[in-house]
C-alpha cells in the first residue's frame, strides 16, 4: 500500500513562481539575487499557512543556483533549519554561531533558516545579536515568525524585513482547482470557493480542509458534501430568511431559525452569517463594490437579483440590529430570545418607514389665507399654528417648499426658519401639545385678545410659608440631603419676583440644581405667579491655614500668635537659628 502524502506538502511550491499570493515578495527577492544584492539577514513574519518557510527554502536554493556555474546540484545540505521553539536557550544559539565560521563544502552560501523565532529567550536573542550583525560573508540567516511584535527591537533592525499576507480567497480557489485537476477530482466551483473562505487566508489550512473533504466524498467534491462536513450554514438558508424578512412575515423567519436550531447550527454563528449575508446585499447594490462580493458566480447573482428588492436604508438598519445582538449574544440569559426579538424588528422596519412617509407632508409658501386652509386639511389634530410672515409680490418666485416630517415630532414645539436676503422671515411653529406663554383668543365680539401670565403679587412672608410648605411634604421622601437644605436655608425675595437661596457648598448646590424644576413649579402654583425665578449663591470657602513646614515657618506662626516674642528677640538681639 502506497503511503499517502498529504497535499501541503505534496504540492508544496519548488519556485518562486509556484508561490501563491505573495507576488510583491517574490519579485523584490528574485530581483535580490539577480542583482547579487543580498543583505546578510531576512525576517520573514505574518500568518500561519502563508508561506513563509517555503519562500525560505526556494529562497536558500536559489542563492546557490544563482551563484553556482556547474550544472544545477543539490545544495539542500548547505540549508540548516532549526525549531526556536524547541531549541530557544543560550546553549543552543552558541552551537549555532560555532557552526556559523564553518565555510560551505559545495556551492557559495550556508543558508539558516531559524523557524518560529519569537520563542526565543531573551537571553538568547543577546547572545545572537553580534553574529546576526556581522556574520560571515558565507552566511545567510532567514528568521520566520507569525508574532513579529515579540521580537526585539535590537533584533529588527539588523534584519530585512518582509510582510507576508493573508492570501486572497480567489488565489485559494484557483490553486485548489489545480490540485483537484492534479489528482482527477472532480470538484464544484461553490465547494472550492467555501474551503477558501474557511481557511481564512492561510493556503495550508485550505489544502489540508480539501483532504478532509476527498475522505469524505471521494473524489467528486459537491458544494453539500463541503457545508455538511464543515458545519457551514448554506447560503439558501440566509436567501430564505431574508425573503420572509423583506416579506415582514414574522411566522416564516421563526420558522426558518428554528429549523437552524434544529439542525444543531449555533444561534451565535446564524446571526453573524446573517449579518454577512445583508453586507453582501449592501455591496451588491453598487457596481463600484461589486467586486467585494468574494462568492461563486451563481450565488453572485442571486445576491444581485435578491438586492434589488431592498432599500439600501433598511439594509443598513438590518445591519445594525445584526451587529447589536453580536455585541449582547454572549451576555444575554435567553439567546434564541434575543434572535428572535431581532428578526422581529427587521420585520418591522419597513412597516416604520411607510409609516413615515404616511406621516410627511409638504407646507409651501403661499398667502396667508391659503397657507391657512393647507395646514388645516393636513393637520387633523388641534395644534397651535404661528401663520409665516409673507413675502411681497417679487419675492414670491423665490419661495421654496418646506417639508416637516411628523414622525420625528416629539411633544417639543417645532420650528422652521428660513431666511431670504437676511431681510425676510417665514417661520412655521407647530406645538401639539404645549402652552404658548400668550394664546390667540376671541372674545364674545369676535375680537381676539391675548391671556396673559399668572403675575401675583406676593410678600416675603407668603414665601417663607410657601417654602416651609414645601420642606414638610419632602418629610415623608427619602431625600435627606434634599430635605436638610430646604428645611434649614432661608430664601429671599428680590426684584421681579427673583427668589434667592444661598448655600454653603457645592453639594448642596447640586442638590438644589436637581430638584429646581420641581421646586419652581411649586412655587408658582402655589404662590399664583409663573415669573417666579430662583438664583443659586454658593459661599466661597475661607482660606486654609497655611501648615508650617520649616523653622522659619514655624517662628513666624509663633510670633503671629504671640507678639511679644518678636519684642524679645528684638531686646536681647537675638539670632534665630533657621
Amino acid at each position: 500500500m502506497e503511503n499517502f502524502v498529504v497535499s501541503a506538502r505534496k504540492y508544496r511550491p519548488t519556485s518562486f513562481e509556484s508561490l501563491v499570493g505573495q507576488q510583491s515578495i517574490t519579485s523584490t527577492l528574485k530581483n535580490a539575487i539577480k542583482n547579487n544584492h543580498l543583505a546578510h539577514a531576512f525576517l520573514f513574519c505574518g500568518p500561519r499557512g502563508v508561506g513563509k518557510t517555503t519562500c525560505a527554502r526556494i529562497f536558500a536554493k536559489e542563492i546557490n543556483k544563482y551563484d553556482s556555474s556547474d550544472i544545477i546540484e543539490d545544495y539542500s545540505f548547505n540549508i540548516f533549519e532549526l525549531d526556536a521553539a524547541s531549541n530557544n536557550s543560550v546553549e543552543d544559539i552558541r552551537n549555532l554561531t560555532e557552526q556559523v565560521r564553518i565555510p560551505p563544502q559545495q556551492g557559495q552560501y550556508k543558508v539558516y533558516i531559524i523557524d518560529e523565532v519569537h520563542m526565543l529567550s531573551n537571553q538568547a536573542f543577546n547572545a545572537f545579536l553580534k553574529t546576526l550583525e556581522e556574520p560571515p560573508a558565507h552566511a545567510k540567516f532567514i528568521l520566520a515568525t507569525t508574532e513579529k511584535h515579540k521580537i526585539i527591537p535590537t533584533i529588527l533592525s539588523r534584519c530585512q524585513i518582509f510582510d507576508f499576507k493573508r492570501i486572497q480567497i480567489t488565489d485559494i480557489t484557483n490553486h485548489l482547482l489545480f490540485v483537484a485537476k492534479s489528482e482527477g477530482i472532480i470538484a464544484e466551483q461553490e465547494a472550492l470557493n467555501i474551503i477558501a473562505q474557511k481557511a481564512d487566508g492561510a493556503l495550508r489550512d485550505a489544502l489540508s480542509i480539501f483532504d478532509q473533504i476527498i475522505s469524505f466524498s471521494g473524489n467528486e467534491i459537491k458544494y453539500k458534501d463541503v457545508i455538511q462536513n464543515l458545519n457551514i450554514l448554506d447560503y439558501e438558508y440566509y436567501f430564505r430568511v431574508t425573503d420572509a424578512l423583506h416579506n415582514s412575515d414574522i411566522p416564516k423567519s421563526l420558522n426558518e431559525l428554528n429549523d437552524i436550531l434544529n439542525d444543531g447550527y449555533d444561534g451565535h454563528q446564524f446571526i453573524n452569517g446573517l449579518g454577512s449575508h445583508f453586507r453582501n446585499l449592501l455591496v451588491a447594490q453598487d457596481p463600484n463594490t461589486l467586486s467585494l462580493l468574494e462568492v461563486g458566480n451563481s450565488i453572485k447573482e442571486r445576491f444581485l437579483e435578491q438586492s434589488k428588492k431592498w432599500d439600501q436604508r433598511d439594509l443598513i438598519n438590518s445591519l445594525e440590529y445584526c451587529n447589536k445582538v453580536d455585541i449582547n449574544y454572549r451576555a444575554s440569559k435567553n439567546k434564541r430570545l434575543l434572535i428572535e426579538i431581532t428578526l422581529m424588528q427587521i420585520c418591522g422596519i419597513k412597516e416604520d418607514n411607510n409609516r413615515i412617509e404616511k406621516k410627511t407632508f409638504v407646507v409651501k409658501q403661499k398667502q396667508s389665507n391659503e397657507l391657512k386652509n393647507t395646514v388645516s386639511n393636513e393637520i387633523q389634530e388641534d395644534k397651535a399654528i404661528d401663520v409665516p410672515q409673507i413675502l411681497p409680490k417679487d419675492k414670491e418666485k423665490d419661495s421654496k417648499e418646506v417639508v416637516i416630517e411628523l414622525a420625528k415630532m416629539s411633544n417639543k414645539s417645532i420650528k422652521i426658519v428660513n431666511f431670504k436676503d437676511n431681510i425676510y422671515k417665514k417661520t412655521i411653529s407647530i406645538n401639539p401639545n404645549s402652552k404658548t406663554n400668550k394664546q390667540v383668543e376671541k372674545n364674545d365680539n369676535g375680537v381676539t385678545k391675548e391671556e396673559k401670565r399668572n403675575e401675583k403679587v406676593f410678600s416675603q412672608e407668603d414665601l417663607n410659608r410657601i417654602w416651609k410648605q414645601y420642606a414638610e411634604e419632602k418629610e415623608n421622601i427619602s431625600k435627606h440631603n434634599l430635605l436638610s437644605v430646604v428645611r434649614d436655608k432661608k430664601v429671599k425675595l428680590k426684584e421681579n419676583f427673583n427668589v434667592c437661596i444661598t448655600l454653603d457648598n457645592k453639594v448642596q448646590e447640586e442638590v438644589i440644581k436637581d430638584e429646581k424644576t420641581k421646586l419652581l413649579g411649586y412655587l408658582k402654583t402655589k404662590l399664583e405667579n409663573d415669573s417666579i425665578s430662583l438664583t443659586i449663591y454658593v459661599t466661597p470657602p475661607k482660606e486654609k491655614e497655611m501648615k508650617a513646614y520649616t523653622d522659619e515657618d514655624k517662628f513666624k506662626k509663633m510670633v503671629k500668635k504671640n507678639p511679644q516674642l518678636m519684642n524679645l528677640k528684638n531686646k536681647f538681639d537675638l539670632e534665630i537659628d533657621y
